[in-house]
């Protein structure tokens, strides 16, 4: 094996990275040895010369190493496919028996950079990282020696990717993809469009969460606002609901929706408001609209941290219009995929949202995103979700 290059970190900059943090920033690094090649493989050392970890460099990103391993391990197809044999491992122990679920999630699973879900025997993989796009061909070949799936689509079209200095793509790039995909997610049939849909197809995020409507009162009314294929409205509706309004901007997700509805037969209970919410809640309340559960859950609001004043405001207008809507005694089940959002500071804006919206809350519960998307504990970089739910009124 050729000599790996070496990166110095400066003075006192070793300790999160020793805690196990899979982040190296630019300006942690003090000097380097060696040729170094955005894309291949550097060791990374302490100020006094200590081994910390063997991880690939792009110096075009703010995070210039991802670590992946804590060993001089070789970084080849053996690396990868026991990395997601391990991944695979723990969905079976903690995320099984699901149509559709994520096995590996970036550095959740010690692969930073990479994304790979499975819809029944499909596989979508998404890619983030230039460190991993020179790894492609030993991901593919790791992948059909585990799973052996009828199709495996790149889902590359995702802005992150820029900053690595990628394009965007997508495509089939093994087998033969028939579409649509019909499947379960938990117990909701679904409609999954691996090639063009939002995220790799469906938001697996969130699935679990839905277990909060299992509290759903019969004869009530529910506004899932921000609702791409109608998941929370539809099974909502499926589960007694008298009436369901599902709010979506892109005309596609709001199709899938409508089609998604007629699958779980609850079509005749669900209206559809292809609309921009942010437009549509004042437009509610004007006309007297009330509901005994709502759903926010819109994309990410706060892209950056120099983004975050604005982003957070967002937040506490759509909350409390939301807040607006309720009956008193309703349930708001507020959401946040913004990872500069924690949750101390979700809980903050959502206080503030009520004491604009002239409402009272409870804190009934607080939850995060599903098992099959794990948080490695030391920096904890893969927890981005918030999910509160709130009795208002």
């Amino acid at each position: 094996m050729p000599k790996i290059p070496r990166i110095y970190l400066k003075k006192n900059e070793d300790r999160r990275v020793r805690v196990g943090h899979p982040w190296v920033f630019s300006n942690e690094i003090e000097k380097s040895e060696g040729p170094i090649e955005d894309g291949n493989l550097v060791d990374v050392y302490s100020h006094g010369g200590s081994f910390l970890g063997r991880g690939y460099v792009n110096r075009k990103s703010l995070i210039s190493v991802r670590i992946l391993s804590r060993e001089p391990e070789e970084i080849d197809g053996a690396f990868f496919l026991e990395r997601m044999r391990s991944a695979l491992e723990y969905r079976l122990r903690f995320a099984s028996g699901r149509d559709a679920s994520r096995l590996v999630f970036g550095e959740g699973d010690l692969l930073p950079g990479l994304t790979v879900d499975r819809y029944l025997d499909n596989v979508v993989i998404q890619v983030t990282t230039l460190g991993m796009e020179l790894r492609l061909g030993l991901i593919l070949d790791a992948i059909e020696e585990l799973l052996s799936p009828a199709a495996v689509i790149l889902r590359n079209d995702v802005p992150v990717r820029q900053q690595e200095g990628l394009p965007l793509e997508k495509s089939v790039v093994r087998g033969v993809y028939e579409r649509p995909v019909v499947l379960r997610d938990m117990s909701l049939l679904a409609i999954a469009d691996l090639l063009d849909g939002q995220k790799t197809g469906l938001y697996l995020d969130q699935s679990e969460n839905r277990a909060v409507l299992e509290n759903v009162v019969p004869g009530t009314r529910i506004l899932d606002c921000f609702c791409y294929s109608g998941a929370w409205g539809i099974d909502a509706a499926r589960l007694g609901m008298a009436e369901a309004v599902l709010v979506e901007s892109s005309a596609h997700a709001i199709e899938n929706a409508r089609r998604c509805a007629q699958l779980n037969q609850v079509f005749d209970k669900c209206s559809f408001v292809h609309d921009d919410c942010f437009a549509v809640l004042p437009g509610l309340q004007t006309a007297g609209e009330r509901f005994d559960f709502v759903i926010v859950d819109p994309p990410g609001l706060v892209r950056s941290r120099g983004k975050m004043r604005p982003g957070v405001e967002l937040y506490e207008k759509v909350n409390a219009d939301a807040m607006k809507l309720l009956r008193p005694g309703g349930v708001l089940v507020s959401c946040s995929c913004s990872y500069n959002v924690d949750r101390e500071t979700f809980l903050n804006l959502l206080a503030r949202a009520s004491r604009s919206a002239r409402r009272q809350a409870q804190i009934a519960e607080v939850r995060s995103q599903a098992r099959d998307h794990p948080v490695l504990l030391p920096g904890r970089v893969t927890e981005y979700l918030k999910c509160v739910v709130l009795r208002v009124w």
